[in-house]
């Protein structure tokens, strides 16, 4: 669970997440979305994927990012155990 608090505490990782709400996006679709650098850009896909909150699959040349849907399930129940 900390890894997840971590990634979440950069603004273009939620940015990225909410991207991915819409759909599977490759490394370069959602660079294009940014004015950063592609390894930047790496490096915040990459905090994501360890925290488990994006997956990938490669397709051709291209991997493609899709949200974890499990794992922001499960954020969510750990937040609400918090309301108690």
């Amino acid at each position: 669970m900390n890894n997840v608090f971590k990634a979440l505490n950069d603004p273009a990782r939620r940015e990225i997440l909410k991207m991915l709400r819409e759909g599977d996006m490759t490394a370069g679709d959602i660079a294009a979305k940014f004015d950063m650098t592609a390894p930047s850009i790496s490096h915040h896909l990459d905090k994501l994927k360890q925290a488990g909150m994006v997956t990938t699959i490669k397709k051709g040349q291209f991997i493609h990012y899709s949200l974890n849907i499990t794992v922001v399930d499960d954020l969510l129940q750990y937040i609400l155990t918090l309301k108690k």
